[in-house]
């Protein structure tokens, strides 16, 4: 399954690693893709993860915020 989520505050290409290392750490996560132009960020996974799991994950990686697409 594929979750979408949008992903503001950042402003580079190190912000987009950032997001995307911390997520990819999460139980569950199979594969993390962040786009910085427009935020958007792809979570695919087996089972849903908890969005507050998603949002402590961006919050660790930097100044961010997520919402649900």
């Amino acid at each position: 399954m594929i979750t979408n989520y949008t992903v503001t505050g950042m402003t580079c290409g190190n912000c987009v690693h950032h997001v995307t290392e911390e997520v990819s750490e999460i139980a569950g996560v199979k594969k993390v893709d962040v786009t910085l132009e427009g935020g958007n960020m792809a979570v695919e996974s087996d089972a849903p993860i908890a969005f507050s799991d998603i949002v402590a994950a961006v919050e660790e990686a930097g100044e961010y915020a997520v919402a649900q697409a």
